[in-house]
């Protein structure tokens, strides 16, 4: 899939639906609370994306690091190594579930990292030019 985001916005819809028809609108809302310090992080990362999205506006942007055509799938073999780990740990198929929104979150993060990695190597070397 070329756009990485629209993938994360149609999991987003299937784990809340999942966690809404599983777990019920209370208990949804606890999960996704609980997590509040990875989405402050979250917040965090997409902050400094945007600030030096903003300071490189009017600069071309050098693609650092490398595109894989092989992330998708070792994304799905990490997500169910740590599926299978979770079902063991975490009590069964419901506390597997309930770890779904706590690895969408994660996925975002180093989506987003990857992106904030990449301009500000870039802010660097124009910081660089412009010495």
């Amino acid at each position: 899939m070329k756009n990485p985001l629209l993938l994360f916005f149609i999991t987003f819809i299937v784990i809340i639906s999942t966690y809404l028809s599983i777990f019920g609108q209370k208990e949804t809302l606890e999960i996704i609370t609980n997590e509040y310090l990875s989405i402050l992080a979250l917040f965090a990362i997409i902050t400094t994306l945007i600030y030096f999205k903003i300071k490189l506006k009017n600069y071309e942007i050098i693609e650092y690091l490398p595109t894989n055509n092989n992330s998708l799938k070792s994304a799905i073999l990490f997500f169910l190594f740590f599926e299978i780990i979770d079902y063991f740990s975490e009590d069964g198929f419901i506390g597997m579930i309930k770890q779904w929104f706590l690895y969408w979150i994660m996925g975002l993060i180093a989506l987003f990292l990857m992106e904030t990695i990449n301009y500000y190597k870039n802010y660097k070397l124009v910081k660089k030019i412009k010495n």
